[in-house]
């Protein structure tokens, strides 16, 4: 790694603690920007991760989208250009060293927009790629953050200059080795922008039954097609990808509602409590009230220490 590259990951550290000095994931004034601070490593957590863009200073993450791993750290960045359920944890970081990212949030229009104004040679023919990626940070790029990082300093600047930082930062990517998987998102009629819609169907109605023939009509495919490429873009079949958002709503639910697990198992649509008990400690290890008793204790904790 060059010594200017050090530099300004070294200046793009000090911003990060600067606004996210606290333990935690901050929101910025910059709406799509979020500053990660965490001095441990930490369990293995699941979630959705929206398209973004994520990028660490300091320490290392791992990111398992279904049987594939991701490993990212300050050598490189990771990109989810669709919605994508997956288990992260932090793998390295310290009180001394802690581990240090952020992460910017876009939008399918904002890569479109994109394209238009640098006339990228776009191809809606292209096969559908897989939806997550780590690529080789690079100095551009990383300038590029820090510019939109540094208004923070400057909040009058943030509705003019944030959005033209982040077209830049959304440019060098998608002139990097995988920009094609970004790009794809964005032309109308690519397989990875049908499969989006057929992934956006699954979000909204994650608690009903699903019916294939549905999503691949949505999607303008047939239904091998659909499962093909589906498969493709996220590393899971449709009904795989509804079950990871009906056990995570499921989690949330019992974290923050005083409710039992078959109540929660009706509500995102499961028809039998033992199914839905089996699966979900198939995914998070531990029965639903035995993994919501272990997460407020850890919780405890943390507020106790």
């Amino acid at each position: 790694m060059s010594e200017q590259l050090f530099k300004q990951q070294d200046e793009l550290a000090k911003l990060i603690q600067r606004y996210a000095g606290q333990d935690g994931v901050h929101a910025t004034a910059i709406p799509s920007l979020f500053l990660i601070n965490k001095s441990n490593v930490t369990a293995p957590n699941q979630g959705v991760y929206k398209p973004s863009l994520c990028i660490i200073v300091q320490g290392a993450k791992e990111v398992l989208l279904a049987q594939e791993r991701f490993i990212y750290n300050p050598g490189n960045y990771l990109v989810a250009s669709v919605d994508l359920p997956v288990t992260s944890q932090i793998i390295e970081a310290s009180s001394d060293v802690p581990y240090l990212a952020l992460k910017l949030e876009f939008t399918p229009s904002q890569i479109l927009e994109v394209l238009n104004n640098f006339e990228v040679n776009i191809d809606s023919k292209r096969k559908a790629k897989r939806a997550m990626f780590v690529s080789g940070i690079e100095l551009p790029i990383l300038d590029a953050v820090i510019r939109l990082v540094r208004l923070l300093d400057n909040p009058r600047d943030i509705p003019v200059l944030a959005p033209l930082f982040t077209k830049e930062i959304l440019y060098r990517v998608l002139q990097g080795r995988h920009g094609a998987t970004l790009e794809q998102i964005a032309i109308e009629g690519s397989d990875t922008n049908r499969i989006n819609d057929a992934i956006e169907q699954i979000k909204h109605n994650y608690d009903r039954p699903i019916r294939i023939e549905e999503l691949a009509e949505i999607a303008n495919m047939s239904v091998s097609s659909l499962h093909r490429h589906f498969k493709e873009v996220t590393a899971m079949s449709p009904i795989q990808f509804q079950k990871h958002l009906r056990l995570q709503e499921a989690r949330r639910l019992l974290l923050s509602e005083s409710t039992d697990a078959a109540d929660v198992a009706f509500q995102v649509g499961y028809e039998s409590p033992s199914q839905f008990s089996r699966e979900y400690s198939r995914m998070f290890g531990f029965p639903p009230r035995e993994d919501i008793k272990r997460l407020r204790g850890r919780y405890d904790d943390r507020i106790n220490a």
